[in-house]
């Protein structure tokens, strides 16, 4: 067990869903400390099995030495870490608050201040990932915040995956991860539209995806979302509203900032459509599916076994 896990007491809000249950799991599994907080309760309770303790509210967590948070909105940031029985709400308080959820920077910058006057150092932390690759030790962050929190938290970040990129001070991390994610759209609808070009001429989806995974083009991400692609399996990792959620993000900050940004404003009303035809709780790879319907072409899944990268 090493060492330099147990140095702290770790806390999870968000561990019900599905990457805070892999991160939560994964740390526990290596030796760490971890008491947890989900809003559903019983989503969170199978963690129990891996080590980790269960409390009723995020307040239970401020003897914690560390305190993580992934939950789904900024709303929903501010209202577990400022809220009746957020985090911060009580005398005690976490040494360290480290957000890995996918937010605005106001929303951001205001948990942050209120940390501060507390004297709690806050680390914005988005990740790169879903839970497939948290179990595969791939995980990325994008970490800004005081460089000496980053320091003592490095160890966790660590053995969450495979490495963290420190940006600087306040809220640059949520910048570099709206950018990510709008990257993200456009590239699985690029995807997307030359698999079904591809295929519509001829061409098998497994043989197109091959060579695009061994190509200069192919990359962590087009090799993990082939399986999906080939076998029509859209068991969600990360769901069209969440991709929207995040395009919007970029947009706005795109309109602080004066930045012109085509492909992301029509990946924006691609994604709406999506969402329109009620894939809802889909993966975001569905995308494949309208693209198809699109241009006319019926989808069979292709029984081929093909390699996803992560192992």
């Amino acid at each position: 067990m090493p060492s330099a896990l147990t140095q702290h007491k770790i806390g999870w809000i968000g561990a019900g869903g599905r990457m805070g249950y892999a991160m939560a799991e994964r740390l526990a599994k290596a030796g760490a400390d971890v008491a947890v907080w989900n809003r559903t309760r019983a989503k969170a309770e199978p963690l129990a099995k891996s080590g980790c303790s269960i409390v009723d509210s995020p307040a239970a967590l401020a003897d914690r030495d560390i305190v993580f948070i992934t939950v789904a909105a900024s709303h929903d940031l501010e209202e577990v870490a400022l809220g009746a029985k957020g985090v911060l709400a009580g005398n005690r308080q976490p040494k360290i608050l480290i957000d890995s959820s996918t937010v605005s920077e106001d929303s951001s910058a205001k948990v942050r201040e209120a940390a501060k006057q507390r004297g709690v150092a806050m680390l914005a932390a988005p990740v790169s990932g879903n839970a497939k690759v948290v179990k595969a030790g791939k995980l990325t962050f994008v970490v800004s915040g005081p460089r000496a929190a980053y320091d003592t938290a490095l160890p966790y970040l660590d053995a969450l995956g495979q490495g963290s990129s420190y940006v600087g001070e306040g809220e640059l991390a949520r910048m570099v991860k709206i950018c990510h994610n709008v990257f993200l759209g456009a590239v699985i609808q690029s995807l997307v539209e030359v698999t079904v070009l591809a295929e519509k001429g001829g061409v098998p989806r497994h043989a197109f995806l091959d060579f695009i995974n061994k190509s200069v083009m192919g990359s962590t991400f087009t090799r993990y979302k082939s399986p999906s692609l080939v076998r029509l399996d859209f068991t969600p990792t990360f769901t069209p509203p969440l991709l929207k959620k995040d395009l919007d993000l970029g947009l706005d900050a795109a309109d602080k900032t004066g930045v012109a940004m085509p492909l992301t404003a029509l990946t924006r009303e691609i994604v709406q459509s999506l969402i329109g035809r009620g894939h809802v709780e889909d993966d975001f790879a569905t995308l494949l599916l309208q693209q198809a319907d699109a241009s006319g072409l019926k989808l069979v899944k292709e029984d081929v076994a093909v390699d996803d990268g992560l192992h």
